[in-house]
């Protein structure tokens, strides 16, 4: 049985990939903090929100934005939208 990754794919290694990705990660409910250990993270539901081989997929992706554009430019890429997600809207 096949079955489609809910993870989206990295579209390219750079900040307005990993501002694309997250932002494809919260329409699809899997917004989480790049600091945060994929496989460690409970929806609201108390279920883990990620199954192992997502928490794997969204590892690899973090690790290659990471190791390409550095941690603190993925944080940066996922702000926006965490205080879209909560309701703050930035001032550009």
């Amino acid at each position: 049985m096949n079955s489609q990754s809910r993870i989206p794919a990295l579209k390219e290694v750079t900040f307005d990939g990993a501002l694309y990705w997250f932002s494809e990660l919260q329409t699809r409910g899997l917004l989480f903090h790049p600091e945060d250990a994929p496989e460690t993270i409970v929806a609201s539901s108390g279920t883990a929100l990620f199954t192992k081989s997502e928490a794997a997929e969204v590892r690899f992706v973090v690790s290659t934005l990471e190791s390409t554009v550095g941690s603190a430019i993925v944080i940066e890429a996922a702000y926006p939208i965490f205080m879209k997600a909560f309701g703050n809207q930035l001032n550009a």
